[in-house]
């Protein structure tokens, strides 16, 4: 495992592309318990040094102290990530946070804000990024993260629309990608469902993840639960079939058991060019 740590470190600073590489990942419960065990730090590290931009998902740290060592992980070998989180968002006692980590050499947070759920249609509001990269097509873009609840995943994703409209408006931009765990598959959302989604049913809208691919670790799931939603300005930066699952287990030869103890999420990615 120091090995694997060693080499994703090695592979981060000779990172050299012109494409940014994306990725939307939910860590199940990733808190002071998860961060405190050494061997699975290790694997998300890893996993966090394969992207310029990562967002994760299920984040129970109010106080930081996970984030801080995973950013003390990361950074080990040279200090080249920043990190942007939101408040602990819920409207019970559980709540979760969006952590943004990001390779500052060639990424920067232009702004950001907390999306005002007037209306209640959020069980976590989203936490909207605008980043800039002076090696991409489209130099500045918003980042929209969402992590449904299952039992309301169609009126979750289908007011991501309404969080959309007011980023246009608010920052009078189109370069938006949506991302995120957002329950979109099985039977979450299925059939006539996908009619009540405006962010499906308008065109404009380009959904990479698509229906049948597997987002899930579990050997007895094949659900496209975690996606990535470009709108058409946005599309014209992206690379062509880049945006895909990434299948840490098989990837970094990681037994079942294991890459369970990570989550039971694997990341969705998609590369800028």
């Amino acid at each position: 495992m120091r090995l694997l740590f060693s080499l994703s470190l090695l592979l981060a600073l000779l990172h050299v592309t012109s494409c940014l590489l994306i990725g939307a990942f939910n860590i199940k419960q990733f808190g002071d318990k998860k961060s405190s065990n050494s061997t699975l730090m290790d694997i998300i590290s890893t996993i966090v040094h394969r992207y310029d931009i990562v967002l994760i998902q299920e984040v129970r740290d109010s106080d930081l102290s996970a984030t801080k060592r995973l950013m003390d992980r990361v950074n080990k070998a040279s200090p080249q990530y920043k990190y942007i989180v939101s408040e602990p968002l819920g409207h019970s006692t559980y709540k979760e946070q969006y952590l943004f980590l990001y390779r500052e050499q060639t990424v920067s947070v232009v702004k950001n804000f907390t999306y005002d759920d007037k209306m209640d249609a959020f069980s976590r509001e989203p936490f909207v990024v605008m980043f800039t990269s002076k090696q991409t097509a489209v130099k500045d873009f918003v980042l929209i993260p969402q992590h449904t609840s299952p039992d309301s995943a169609v009126k979750e994703v289908n007011s991501l629309f309404d969080v959309v409209t007011d980023v246009r408006a608010r920052w009078n931009t189109n370069n938006i990608l949506l991302m995120g765990d957002f329950n979109a598959g099985c039977s979450y959302v299925s059939g006539a469902d996908w009619q009540q989604i405006r962010l499906f049913t308008d065109k404009s809208f380009h959904w990479l993840i698509k229906d049948d691919v597997d987002t899930t670790v579990s050997e007895n799931t094949h659900c496209p639960y975690d996606r990535i939603v470009v709108t058409a300005d946005m599309n014209k930066g992206v690379v062509s079939s880049s945006a895909k699952v990434y299948n840490y287990m098989l990837d970094l030869k990681l037994s079942h058991s294991l890459a369970s103890g990570v989550s039971d999420h694997y990341p969705v990615e998609v590369q800028l060019s």
